[in-house]
Formats: C-alpha cells, sequence, structure tokens
C-alpha cells in the first residue's frame, strides 16, 4: 500500500472506522475525497474524533455537489454537537441543498434540523406506550416473532428528534411488560413453509460492460414481467419530486433557483412533465419504444402529462411522412400526448435569449469550417474573444442572410464534461423550413435547443439516452446562464437489438439495394415494420417493461421480444387450420349425404372465446409432413399402418391406398373413416382443410447472419454483405374458410405452425398473411 493510502487509512481510522472499512472506503475515490474533505474541515475548527466520526463519515458519504460550499457550516454544527444524530444531519443535507454559496438561511436551517430541540424520556415512553397499543392485538398474537421496527418507526414519525437508542430501549421494556419473558415456543425456530419455486428463465439480455448505473434507476430485467410499464416505472426508479430539482445530484443552485422553481410549481400545479422529443426525419425503432413507454409511462405513473415535442430544427432532413409516422406510431403504443409542440414553436424566443447570452459574452460567432471544429477540443477559436458588439452585428449578419452556408456558426463558451470546447448553437442554412417558410435561414443545434424547450413547457424529468450525459452541464449552464427554470436530465442507456440495424441511413441503403422493400419491411425493427409483421402493440409495452431503465447500454436478442409477442397472441390471437404444403385426402366412405359445417372454437382451452365454422366433405387436404408410408420409432401421426384424428371434426381416418404421380411422388390417399366415439383413440390429430382457402404465407428469417452485422470485425466486408438473402419465404397455401373475413392487422394462431397477420399487400382477391413468430422459440426464425 501506498504512503499516502497508508495515511488516509490512520485518518480514517481516527475517526472510529476499521482498518477493513478504511481500506474498503479507499477503493471509492469519490468518498475518499469527500471524507477527507469532510475531516479536514473538522480538524480546522475542533477536533475529528471517533465521538464525531460516524456523524463525519456519514456527511462524507451523502456529500452532493450542491452541498459542497456548505461543508465548513455543517462540520462546524457537528463538531458543536449542535447537530447529534444522522436524523439532524439528513435534515441538514437536505435543507442545504436549496442554496448557493453564502446565502444559507441559518435561521431555517436550525428549525429544520431541530436544533436546540430536546425529547424528553417521559414523552418517549407516552408516545410508545400509543403505539403499542395500536399493535396490541397483534402483538399478542405473533409475540416475539413481531416486527418491532413497526413500532419504532412509527414512535420515530411522532418524535423526529428522539434518540434512536431511547427509543429502542424503552419499546423492549415496554414489550417485556407486556408479553413477560420469552418462552420455549418464542425460541424455537419458526417452521419452515413450503415454497413453490418457479424456474428461472434464462437471461436473453446481454449488457456491456458498463456497470456503472445512474444511482436512482434500477434495472428491471427478468424482475416481475408481468408489471405495467407505469408500474415498474413506480417502483424501479427514483427520481426527484416535482419542485424538488434542487435533490438531484449535480443540479447547479442560483440566487433565484427556489423563486423559479415555485413559479414552476405554480404552472404545473405540482405534476409530472415529460416529453419524448424524435427528430422528424426518419422512421422510429424499437429503441424508441422504449424512449416512448419510459416517458409516457413515467407522467402515466404519477398521473402527470407528456408532451410530443417534434425536435424539428434541421429541415433538411425532415419529412411530412415523418411527423405523420412519428404521431401514429406513438398513438399506436397506446399513449395519448398531452399536447404536440415542435422546437419551431419557440424559433422566436430561442432568438432572443442569444442574443442576450451574445451580450452577456457569453455567445460568440465563429468562423471556423466544420472540419476545424471536428471534436470541439483542439484549439480554441480565434475567434472566442471578439468584442460583443461585433458578434451582435455578425449574428443579425447570419440571421438576413449577409454571410454564406458554412461560414459562420454561433457557438456557446462552455466546456462540455468529455473536454469539447464550445458547442454550436447556431448554423445557416438556406433551406426552407416545412412550418416557418422562409423566415429562418439560420436554424438553432440540439445542444442549444432542447433544454430551454424544456424550460419554456415546464419539463419536470428530462429522460434521454446515456449518450447525452456529456451535454448535462452544458444543459444546466445555459437555463441558469439565462436565469430561467432548469428541468433535471436523467440518462437512461439505450437499447439496441441484435441481428439489425436500426441507422436510417443502413436502412434507406438495404432498400436502394432492394434487400428490403420499404421502411417497413417485416424483417426491420422499424415501430412500422413491427407493426405490419404482426407485433402486437401490448408485447412490445411488455418486453420495455421487462428490459427496465437502467444506465448501461443493452444489446438484446430478438427471441427477448418475441417471447413477448407469444405471451400476448396465445391469449388473443384466435385459432385457424392452416396447410402449407397440401395432400390432398379423399375419404372413400364419407358418411354424410352432403357438405357440413363443423364448429371449431377461436381458443380451445377457453370456448367461452366463441367459435367459427368450417366446411367438411369428401375432399380434404392435410399437411404432406403428416404423411409417411411407413411409420417409424416415435412417428405419432398418418400412415398406411397408423391411423390419425381430424381435429375438431370427430372422425379417425385410416389409410386405404396411395396414389402416386408419373415420378413416384405421392399425390393423394384415399382414407376411411370412422368416428372417433367408436374407433380406437388415435395417437394424434391433425389440422385439415376442405373446400379451402388459397392464402399467401410470407416465412421470414434473420435478415443479417451476424449479432452484430455492423462491428468490422466481425463483419469485415460491411453490413450488406452479411445480409441473408433467403430471408423471405413466400408460400401459397390452403387455409380453412373462416379466414375470409380477416382484415389487415387481425392476427391467427394457425394450428400447429405458428402466428400470423394478415399483410397490407392483401387484396379482396387474395390474403396474404405475415408469419409474426413461430409457436415456440427456434434460433434464426422471426
Amino acid at each position: 500500500m501506498a504512503g499516502d493510502d497508508e495515511d488516509l487509512v490512520k485518518l480514517f481510522m481516527s475517526i472510529g472506522l476499521s482498518e477493513q472499512k478504511s481500506k474498503e472506503t479507499l477503493k471509492n475515490l469519490m468518498v475518499t475525497k469527500q471524507l477527507k474533505k469532510v475531516i479536514d474541515e473538522a480538524n480546522k475548527v475542533g477536533h475529528a474524533s471517533k465521538d464525531n466520526g460516524s456523524l463525519l463519515y456519514h456527511l462524507g458519504t451523502k456529500m452532493t455537489a450542491q452541498i459542497t460550499n456548505h461543508i465548513p457550516f455543517i462540520v462546524n454544527y457537528i463538531i458543536s454537537k449542535k447537530i447529534d444524530s444522522t436524523n439532524r444531519l439528513d435534515a441538514a443535507i437536505e435543507f442545504a441543498q436549496q442554496f448557493p454559496k453564502n446565502s444559507l438561511d441559518v435561521k431555517g436551517f436550525e428549525q429544520v434540523c431541530g436544533i436546540g430541540v430536546t425529547v424528553s424520556p417521559e414523552e418517549i415512553e407516552q408516545a410508545v406506550e400509543k403505539v403499542i397499543n395500536t399493535y396490541k392485538i397483534e402483538l399478542l398474537e405473533k409475540r416475539y416473532r413481531f416486527n418491532t421496527g413497526l413500532i419504532m418507526q412509527d414512535v420515530r414519525t411522532k418524535l423526529k428528534w428522539a434518540d434512536g437508542k431511547e427509543i429502542k430501549n424503552e419499546v423492549d421494556l415496554q414489550i417485556l411488560d407486556l408479553l413477560g419473558p420469552k418462552t420455549e415456543s418464542d425460541l424455537a425456530p419458526p417452521q419452515k413453509q413450503d415454497k413453490k419455486i418457479k424456474p428461472l428463465k434464462e437471461e436473453k439480455l446481454k449488457e456491456t460492460s458498463l456497470k456503472e448505473d445512474v444511482c436512482t434507476l434500477e434495472n428491471g430485467i427478468g424482475d416481475s414481467p408481468s408489471l405495467t410499464v407505469s408500474e415498474m416505472l413506480k417502483t424501479k426508479t427514483h427520481f426527484h419530486k416535482p419542485g424538488e430539482n434542487y435533490k438531484t445530484d449535480g443540479y447547479v443552485i442560483t440566487e433565484n433557483t427556489m423563486r423559479l422553481l415555485q413559479e414552476h410549481l405554480k404552472i404545473t400545479g405540482g405534476k409530472v412533465r415529460t416529453r419524448f422529443p424524435p427528430e422528424p426525419n426518419g422512421i422510429l425503432h424499437i429503441g424508441h419504444a422504449k424512449a416512448i413507454n419510459i416517458n409516457f409511462g413515467y407522467a402515466s405513473a404519477y398521473d402527470g402529462v407528456c408532451f410530443l415535442r417534434y425536435d424539428d430544427t434541421n429541415p433538411e432532413k425532415e419529412e411530412e411522412r415523418f411527423f405523420v409516422g412519428i404521431k401514429d406510431m406513438v398513438a399506436w403504443l397506446g399513449y395519448k400526448p398531452f399536447k404536440i409542440t415542435h422546437s419551431s414553436d419557440y424559433f422566436d424566443q430561442l432568438y432572443e435569449w442569444a442574443i442576450q447570452l451574445i451580450k452577456k459574452g457569453l455567445m460568440y460567432v465563429c468562423h471556423q469550417t466544420a472540419e476545424e471544429m471536428k471534436g470541439f477540443n483542439v484549439l480554441p477559436s480565434p475567434w472566442r474573444d471578439r468584442p460583443i458588439e461585433e458578434n451582435l452585428r455578425l449574428f443579425e449578419d447570419m440571421k438576413n442572410g449577409k454571410i454564406d452556408e458554412g461560414a459562420a456558426t454561433l457557438r456557446m463558451k462552455h466546456i462540455l464534461e468529455d473536454s469539447k470546447q464550445d458547442p454550436v448553437a447556431y448554423r445557416i442554412k438556406f433551406i426552407s423550413h416545412h412550418r416557418t417558410g422562409d423566415k429562418w435561414c439560420i436554424y438553432p443545434t440540439y445542444d442549444y435547443t432542447h433544454c430551454l424547450c424544456d424550460s419554456l413547457e415546464h419539463i419536470t424529468h428530462s429522460l434521454c439516452t446515456k449518450e447525452f450525459q456529456t451535454r448535462r452541464s452544458s444543459y444546466y449552464w445555459l437555463c441558469n446562464a439565462l436565469d430561467i427554470y432548469c428541468p433535471v436530465q436523467w440518462e437512461y442507456g439505450r437499447l439496441n437489438m441484435n441481428y439489425t440495424v436500426v441507422s436510417k441511413r443502413k436502412i434507406a441503403l438495404l432498400i436502394t439495394e432492394g434487400i428490403v422493400k420499404d421502411w417497413d419491411d417485416p424483417r426491420l425493427f422499424t415501430l412500422t415494420a413491427l407493426r405490419r409483421r404482426g407485433f402486437p402493440q401490448e408485447a412490445i409495452n411488455r418486453f420495455c417493461a421487462q428490459v427496465g431503465v437502467t444506465g448501461a447500454q443493452m444489446s438484446v436478442d430478438p427471441q427477448m421480444l418475441e417471447a413477448a409477442v407469444r405471451d400476448v397472441l396465445n391469449l388473443t390471437a384466435p385459432r385457424a387450420m392452416v396447410v402449407m404444403e397440401p395432400l390432398k385426402v379423399t375419404i372413400v366412405n364419407f358418411p354424410l349425404t352432403k357438405t357440413t359445417d363443423v364448429q371449431v372454437p377461436n381458443f380451445p382451452n377457453d370456448p367461452h372465446k366463441g367459435f367459427h365454422f368450417v366446411p367438411f366433405d369428401r375432399v380434404i387436404y392435410i399437411e404432406k409432413s403428416d404423411f409417411k408410408e411407413r411409420s417409424g420409432k416415435g412417428y405419432r401421426r398418418l400412415s398406411t399402418d397408423q391411423s390419425v384424428g381430424l381435429r375438431h371434426a370427430g372422425y379417425v381416418i385410416t389409410v386405404s391406398r396411395v396414389i402416386k404421380d408419373d415420378k413416384g411422388n405421392i399425390s393423394e390417399l384415399e382414407v376411411t373413416c370412422q368416428s372417433s366415439t367408436t374407433a380406437e383413440k388415435p395417437k394424434a390429430f391433425i389440422q385439415w382443410v376442405s373446400q379451402p382457402l388459397n392464402i399467401e404465407i410470407r416465412l421470414y428469417d434473420r435478415l443479417f447472419k451476424h449479432k452484430n452485422p455492423e462491428d468490422s470485425t466481425e463483419v469485415p466486408g460491411g453490413f450488406l454483405s452479411d445480409c441473408n438473402l433467403e430471408s423471405l419465404n413466400i408460400v401459397s397455401a390452403y387455409a380453412d374458410v373462416s379466414l375470409k373475413t380477416a382484415k389487415v392487422f387481425d392476427k391467427f394462431q394457425f394450428e400447429r405452425i405458428g402466428f400470423f397477420s394478415v399483410d397490407t399487400d392483401s387484396t379482396e382477391d387474395r390474403l396474404v398473411f405475415n408469419r409474426t413468430v413461430s409457436l415456440k422459440e427456434d434460433i434464426g426464425k422471426i
């Protein structure tokens, strides 16, 4: 152990930490730094010792950026024993978070922390007696197996500043007085209860090596998969309450923060406000489904509201179909925005604020090219310190179209967490905007726009993916520089799906190359493609809840999503009989004088969900794979020496003749039938159709062969070289006629085959079905 580490261990042991605990503390660099600062401050005003060590350690581990400037003040109260419990210390930390440096309200601080408040033994005795009386019946029943922590908790609620040890002693004393000494049955170990342990499902979610979760986010993967998104977010996330932004670690406190938060609460009524802010430059994909669920779901969990805000600051790539598509997909997933807004709604205000920031010396016009600015962290711009008046004139010239595109940008004087300097706030684009027309030829960037729009809409929780964590400081910096309400930015890990690409550019290339037909090709993982393939929105939402909210980036195999799809479709998709490779079967002793209708349950396990009718005639069709001339070991279906039952028909058939064509291929069977009530019970029942409906079935395999087609190491030839050119197989099949009235997006289970959905290519004359998923997990199939 290095000398510095040895000194720190001795320092930590001097306040009462064991040697092992001191060494464990050293492993956490942040806590080590904070604890040393606390001890140093304590030694300045008095003496850090074992008497006050537990409180100093508590302060060191609970320190946040907001209270750093108040540490000397709080430490002084600990040394003088005015703060003598963790209860008082926690109250002090929470109160101090609200104030910038040198502005802490001392009178309010002492009142909130209960400084000078004493609780007498008589008060503790009376409070314990009252609480025990409320639990008396349960205490007498459970005796010493009762959880006395409930009593402690209730007393602490009534007597906030009472000493915890004194409360515990009084509780023990009064329980002993009520129950008497422990008996043999009290001391006997509790009887074990039989618990049925469900086998754990194999995890199909692989997380990256990033283990640093946001401290108040919990991973919900595989944990209570039946939870809805809203329920999961209510139980698995612990964000700040509206108006308590200042309690979030890293949030910047200014002189006007508390006033602005109070005004914010009056405007919002204390409700949660979130927003889903997509760029309208492409089709949403499965990763966006997670973002939609998190933003709308969190608002719903707390009876709040969620905005749908189009981040329309780049008119070069925005199209009307993308605006419509985004709105449709949000609605398809079951969410209704509180209000639909656009970043362009605020262009005038954003421009006025840019002028204010220039006048404050916080923005400047720069003439570096995009290539020169690449990375933002090479050298400071030579124009960084140009005069304010010159910046105002040049920015006006930019606005009025007097400067060429690419010849100037407006930049913010701020360094990001990743050391990038001075992000761009405005750039010149001589292109008409879909909403503002030709009014502007300068357009704001995401870095400048997003936090300010959040402020204008009084968003309480700005939830975004992890890659925006490096923008968090600029988010707070901009709001505080303009002295406006500052929301809190929270980051979560983005969701990646294996065996696919979601980049708009790459999907466009797949379309251009003719590998897929369009953005909604069922082999893609855009939301329009998933809807077309037949994925129910309930399954996607359930999948998002199962994935949970975590700070780590995730890569998920499609099987996890498909499992959620099966769970939903198994309960919602009515059954139908379909044969994909028809084999003609003639019943030579057909027992009826004419075609009859057979009643088929929509859900065989639940007759209450209705039924449909299918014709039963002399000629039927079965799957070719359901017949072998000779049965082998383990074969249970039809053969010349083995009978089978016809599902739902009530008959068992036996082969009497096998008819073959000139090439020796089986073309038809002749069979005899017998009522299943009199025939020997067959080993299996097979599906069949009669007077069938001819349909087209599209079977899909994975579009890519490798888990990560964008990985140059795994796929050196690029993602296009990894495409499975046989990922679509089209089959002409026979279906029972009940499907004739099916509409686009209707979903069915084709018995023994899989789950299918009616495709948008269907016509009145020919129905087209996409296989959504197989009946059970089949690696490689989708």
